[in-house]
């Protein structure tokens, strides 16, 4: 795909916008701020820019300044902004069939579900439930945990989750996620939980017996500054929760639709559970639970479980676009490729202690506290990037993007590394 046609198609889809979009149009980046503080609840705070159009790998402001999107809307923009296929498949299904509630089906959601399942190597009898985000993906597998309660004589009340965890921000996934000035404004919170470290093994033996339901990981926890479990770490977790009767489950939220270069970065482990969402839709709202196996698919039944626009023809159309591409463009291997290649470059700056990840999903630590100063500096020089702490930049960038382009930011790293100094 290249930038051109990628413009081309996101300028025909914008020819006709809503006269209330259409009377914003030419205001500068200030006035369009003051009418967002004025009519938007600030929760977010105050929006870095406001954006207006993107292509590629690329988006603009309201005053005409290009950024290279090396964030993708936090590891979302699968496949850039204005993909051709992307956009020509969601106004297609629009075009055709929008929204049918869950009382009814439709072709895209049954074809999508069937390949998250042929991708993720389900075994016979595993099915799939789609919600809208990745908090709403896992506050459904929070509730098919909880049938997993064991016995009046010996009841499974505990959920054990890992210290640095982040699972989303609706009340179930928030008592999950362990940063607790996250939790302490909303409590008391739902569930009965445990954070113990993350990636050591025997503390995990040690925290679940028989009083455990379930088990939540993030194979790589993204909001923590990109800390990669070892596969021997999730291979011990499917060991000791099947021994112990308690439910696993893996939350590739961030990590999957190959953002690691794999499908799913857990992967070759099966889990109970595995909750999807962010990359799945390619910036289309779309969130997703896999359920392995029919002993779990069992513990909800009709009644128990329900959303109004999960798994709607256009969301899961273009979950399947998404899927679509990065086969047929052998997207897997250029993330793996494009990602070593960055850490590479990374690990020789001045300026920068340790580099880790995984594909397309990089984080590095600088040698001195700056790092909000330096998404600062990034973000005046043409880059957007994020600070998941004082020290720490986190990188996910569309899987489309080139090293040509991701030279531009290692090249001009030195000079706003010192200007964050």
């Amino acid at each position: 795909m290249s930038q051109n046609a990628a413009e081309t198609t996101a300028a025909q889809l914008a020819a006709n916008p809503a006269p209330e979009v259409t009377e914003l149009t030419g205001l500068s980046s200030k006035a369009l701020s003051e009418r967002y503080s004025k009519s938007l609840l600030g929760v977010f705070g105050t929006p870095q820019r406001v954006l207006v159009r993107g292509a590629g790998c690329h988006v603009w402001d309201a005053d005409g300044n290009q950024y290279l999107d090396l964030l993708g809307g936090i590891a979302v923009n699968t496949l850039g902004h204005g993909h051709p296929l992307l956009t020509s498949v969601i106004t297609s299904q629009l075009a055709t069939l929008g929204h049918v509630s869950n009382f009814f089906t439709s072709p895209s959601q049954i074809a999508l579900a069937e390949k998250l399942l042929e991708i993720s190597a389900a075994p016979a009898g595993s099915k799939v439930f789609f919600a809208n985000s990745g908090t709403e993906a896992n506050e459904a597998a929070l509730k098919l945990t909880r049938r997993n309660a064991g016995t009046e004589a010996a009841p499974r009340t505990k959920v054990i989750a890992l210290e640095h965890s982040f699972h989303g921000r609706t009340l179930g996934a928030l008592s999950l996620t362990y940063k607790e000035k996250y939790r302490a404004p909303f409590a008391p919170l739902p569930e009965n939980v445990s954070w113990i470290p993350a990636g050591d093994i025997e503390a995990l033996r040690a925290a679940v017996d028989e009083t455990v339901s379930a088990v939540f990981i993030e194979p790589i926890q993204g909001e923590a500054g990109v800390l990669e479990l070892s596969t021997e770490y999730l291979q011990a977790a499917r060991e000791i929760t099947r021994d112990s009767g308690a439910l696993l489950v893996l939350d590739e939220v961030q990590t999957g639709m190959g953002r690691t270069g794999q499908f799913f970065a857990s992967a070759p482990v099966i889990p109970d559970v595995m909750t999807l969402a962010k990359g799945l839709g390619g910036g289309f709202p779309i969130g997703a639970m896999i359920v392995f196996g029919q002993e779990n698919t069992a513990w909800l039944t009709p009644g128990d479980h329900g959303t109004t626009f999960g798994g709607n023809p256009v969301a899961c159309a273009a979950g399947l676009a998404v899927i679509h591409t990065i086969e047929k463009e052998n997207l897997l291997a250029h993330v793996r490729a494009t990602g070593d290649w960055l850490r590479e470059q990374l690990a020789g700056i001045q300026g920068i202690g340790a580099v880790r990840g995984a594909g397309l999903l990089t984080a590095f630590e600088l040698k001195s506290a700056n790092a909000p100063k330096l998404v600062t500096a990034a973000l005046d020089a043409g880059f957007i990037v994020n600070a998941t702490d004082e020290k720490t930049i986190r990188l996910a960038p569309p899987l489309v993007i080139t090293t040509e382009q991701l030279a531009t930011l290692v090249t001009a790293l030195p000079q706003l590394i010192s200007a964050a100094s």
